[in-house]
């Protein structure tokens, strides 16, 4: 008997994920280099404004000791915070200032890799003899010369820099390490029982403070295939040395080992939340043996598929999309959990990721706000656990093309047009291509500092300090005290929308967390529609036209109206016909309670 419907305290959560260096700075706060930096006290600063939205759950990305080559991504202890986000002592308060408001805290778990300067780290390099050296995965050289680097034991390139090899050479011990993503985060060695046993401490050294649960990062790559291949040629070898291995680490051999292990050892003793980043796998089968009810391992994944619609081999890149294909991915994973008792994580953003309205909508000032709409709606009446991101609920977009390429801050920003300078500094046409996949894909979109209010640098650090990023030019406009205070009889502002959106979500979760899925009109190219249904037999239909031009669409007979609850162009009740044919203006979408 399926258990998709039982209640469960984590399935109805509303998860707000923070980007700490871009959230908050507290007064008086600074980093090293004396730029304005995110805080945990600035994280604890906001919680009313969190808890007014409509958040259960605040998900932090890393905030641990970390040299930051890659924002934190790359831990140097887990036990300690980084000095320039806070203190231990910090995060107690923060985890006590949640529960007083009843909202709790979920951290990232980043346990395939640590920092280089990480202690297990410095004592594996020390020398081959040391205890530690199996922590990591070490191999000899595929060949040696006596005038150049040693060749790399296999051809893999490196995620967040596909011309650099996933391997980075030793010259203390002469051997390679594993480095998937940078030189500055080498891969643990899973295979190592005592790298397991470490990893469960820290999980439970958390939890024992009073974390809900964990975010995991790319916690599907820390099984690698044990006879190290070298990947086939899919990138043009004129121009890439290097080609992606994902096959041979992505859900490798003794993932699901691995994650039960888990679970019996540390997930099964407490009332967690877990969600896994899993890129790159697409299999049903694989996926639930992951999030299944019986599995025994994770709550719910991440499923990329929607956020890698424009995606060809490598994330830096273009691809084209159309709607259809939108809406295949979003109802297949619908239905895939439904009739197969597993859970879906809802999401379109994250700090991975562009900005959702330049993607997916009209990031231009006359639709903005009706694109950052029309996905609120799709999102809170999808079936699932709902993320947003920051800045997702007033609408923040990418930063204009008119940035130069040197305001991103991200290390694969950098490696990306490090890279084009270097193959394409003769060709002016690839140079601009390059300048649009930066535009359109950077991680940076999502990591531009919040837009709090129209004070100096957006009310995110004090006015006397440089924020660590570049502000995006538009806050004075689009902030979150504008968009709270905004008072219009006929329209209300995105962040109102999304907490109109989340309060509905929450007073029917029958319907729109555990209830009925079915697609209407699949073959329409451009809208996208949808019926939630109770197990009580209570029904909503959602309607969303993802086009920039008006749109007609037929409600079909059963789906006849009651009333219409709520359109993105409207505050109230949007006056549209009930049966036979609507109209839908250009990113509009509508909510309607279905007749009995």
């Amino acid at each position: 008997m399926s258990s998709y419907i039982d209640p469960r305290w984590w399935k109805e959560s509303v998860i707000y994920q923070i980007y700490p260096s871009s959230f908050q700075a507290h007064p008086g706060s600074k980093n090293s280099a004396k730029v304005g930096w995110g805080t945990v006290k600035g994280i604890t600063s906001r919680l009313d404004y969190l808890k007014s939205l409509g958040v259960d759950i605040v998900w932090t990305s890393p905030i641990f000791k970390s040299p930051q080559a890659d924002m934190g991504y790359d831990i140097a202890h887990y036990k300690e915070i980084d000095p320039i986000y806070g203190s231990v002592a910090d995060v107690d308060e923060l985890i006590a200032e949640l529960k007083k408001r009843g909202m709790k805290l979920m951290m990232d778990l980043v346990v395939n890799h640590t920092s280089n300067m990480h202690p297990w780290f410095l004592e594996s390099r020390s020398s081959k003899n040391n205890p530690k050296r199996n922590w990591y995965i070490w191999k000899d050289p595929k060949s040696r010369s006596d005038t150049a680097t040693p060749e790399p034991p296999t051809n893999w390139a490196q995620i967040l820099g596909e011309a650099n090899s996933a391997w980075t050479y030793d010259t203390e011990t002469a051997q390679y390490y594993l480095s998937i993503f940078t030189p500055d985060q080498p891969d643990l060695n899973w295979e190592n029982p005592e790298v397991r046993a470490a990893v469960w401490d820290v999980m439970k050294f958390w939890l024992e403070r009073g974390v809900a649960g964990f975010r995991m990062d790319v916690i599907n790559m820390i099984s690698k295939v044990p006879s190290y291949p070298d990947a086939p040629i899919v990138l043009d070898p004129e121009t890439h040395k290097y080609q992606p291995g994902t096959q041979f680490f992505v859900n490798g051999p003794k993932l699901h080992d691995y994650l039960r292990e888990m679970h019996d050892e540390v997930l099964s003793r407490y009332d967690t939340i877990t969600v896994g980043e899993m890129p790159g796998v697409d299999s049903e089968d694989e996926i639930l043996r992951t999030v299944g009810a019986d599995a025994k391992e994770l709550n719910m994944i991440f499923i990329f598929a929607l956020v890698d619609i424009d995606k060809p081999n490598v994330r830096m890149a273009l691809k084209d999309w159309n709607v259809q294909e939108m809406k295949q991915i979003i109802s297949r994973w619908q239905n895939v959990m439904i009739e197969r008792n597993g859970w879906n994580s809802v999401f379109i953003e994250n700090h991975d990721n562009p900005r959702s309205i330049s993607r997916y909508t009209d990031d231009s000032d006359e639709y903005r706000d009706k694109g950052a709409k029309l996905l609120a709606l799709m999102q809170t009446t999808l079936g699932g656990t709902l993320f947003v991101y920051q800045g997702e609920e007033i609408g923040m977009r990418n930063a204009p093309m008119e940035w130069d390429p040197y305001e991103y801050k991200d290390i694969e920003t950098i490696n990306y047009w490090k890279k084009c300078e270097a193959i394409y500094k003769d060709d002016p046409q690839k140079l601009a291509l390059g300048r649009k996949v930066i535009q359109m894909k950077a991680r940076d979109h999502a990591r531009t500092p919040m837009q709090w209010s129209d004070a100096p640098n957006a009310g995110f650090c004090d006015a006397d300090t440089k924020p660590w990023m570049r502000i995006m030019d538009d806050w004075k406009t689009i902030n979150a005290k504008a968009q709270m205070e905004y008072a219009s009889n006929d329209e209300l502002s995105v962040w109102q929308f999304w907490q109109r959106g989340l309060k509905d979500r929450k007073e029917h979760k029958d319907v729109f967390v555990y209830g009925g899925f079915e697609e209407l009109a699949k073959d329409d190219p451009n809208v996208y529609a949808y019926v939630r249904t109770s197990e009580e037999g209570e029904k909503w239909l959602v309607v969303l036209n993802f086009s920039g031009q008006e749109q007609t669409w037929q409600i079909p007979t059963k789906n006849d109206v009651e009333f219409w609850a709520c359109s993105t162009y409207q505050k109230g009740r949007p006056d549209k016909q009930t049966s036979g044919i609507i109209t839908l203006r250009p990113w509009e979408g509508v909510l309607g309670k279905v007749s009995s």
